[in-house]
């Protein structure tokens, strides 16, 4: 196979490297190209251009559009980032992520547009849509004050 254009499917691969890549029921170790697309594929690390994973699971992604249909991304980075019905723990985009009824720990982007999501933290400039916090202002301060306590708590029996 050239390094233009690579076809996929039922391997166990540990380094992918081109242009164009579809890779169906496989497990990969590293994929790095422009256009990626993953189909019912494990990796640990994921670097392209443009990055589509359907019904798939990885460590880290990386890349400047990354779309997650029903995947399970440990950390995605990039600058659009789309998320369907997916669970990302860490989610950070330069410019924008596009959240539908997915569960994300922390997301963090300029713009979040979110539809019917779980979330513990987001940060952005601005938020759009419908979320489900896990803590709310009150709740994480309750709970700051609490961690607090019984950190000066342990601090002054460890002195004795």
């Amino acid at each position: 196979m050239d390094k233009e254009l690579m076809d996929i499917e039922g391997k166990d691969l540990d380094l992918v490297e081109a242009e164009f890549i579809n890779i169906r029921q496989s497990t990969v170790r590293a994929v790095e190209g422009g256009h990626i697309e993953l189909q019912q594929v494990g990796a640990l690390s994921i670097d392209g251009e443009r990055v589509e994973v359907t019904q798939g699971a990885a460590l880290l992604m990386r890349g400047a559009n990354l779309s997650l249909n029903q995947s399970i991304g440990l950390l995605t980075a990039g600058n659009v980032t789309n998320l369907n019905f997916s669970f990302s723990p860490v989610s950070v985009a330069a410019s924008e992520i596009v959240a539908n009824k997915s569960a994300v720990g922390i997301m963090a982007a300029n713009e979040i547009h979110s539809n019917n999501n779980a979330a513990i933290l987001m940060l952005g400039r601005n938020i759009n849509g419908t979320v489900t916090t896990l803590l709310d202002w009150r709740s994480s301060l309750a709970l700051g004050a609490v961690a607090g306590g019984i950190f000066g708590l342990f601090s002054l029996f460890r002195k004795r």
